[in-house]
């Protein structure tokens, strides 16, 4: 069995699998350090015991914190989301080279006359 994490963010605590919890934590580091933001929805245990979507607004200003629990409750399945996070860490950690244009980075469409500049 899977063991859950708990995950405290925005004054709420929800359980999770530990992968969909170490995943939420990584990629929210890396879209602070990136300046970028995402949303990103997991399923998790609740405070009342019930199963729940939980969608995750990550930016800088995000602050969560990852512990660890003795629970022996069965975690909801969160690959998809954990398969998406993990595909974003990815191109934030080795984004795509940038590659020159055809044209050998010449303008196309030839001088430009704008009114007012000499």
């Amino acid at each position: 069995m899977p063991l859950v994490k708990h995950v405290t963010y925005s004054e709420k605590s929800l359980l999770m699998d530990d992968e969909a919890a170490d995943t939420l934590l990584e990629y929210a580091r890396l879209l602070g350090e990136s300046s970028g933001a995402d949303t990103v929805t997991v399923r998790a245990i609740g405070v009342d015991g019930n199963t729940v979507d939980a969608a995750f607004l990550l930016n800088d200003s995000s602050v969560m914190m990852v512990e660890s629990t003795n629970s022996t409750v069965e975690a909801p399945d969160n690959s998809e989301a954990v398969r998406y996070m993990q595909g974003r860490i990815d191109h934030l950690n080795s984004p795509p080279e940038v590659q020159a244009d055809e044209a050998g980075g010449e303008y196309p469409y030839g001088d430009l006359d704008l009114p007012g500049l000499g």
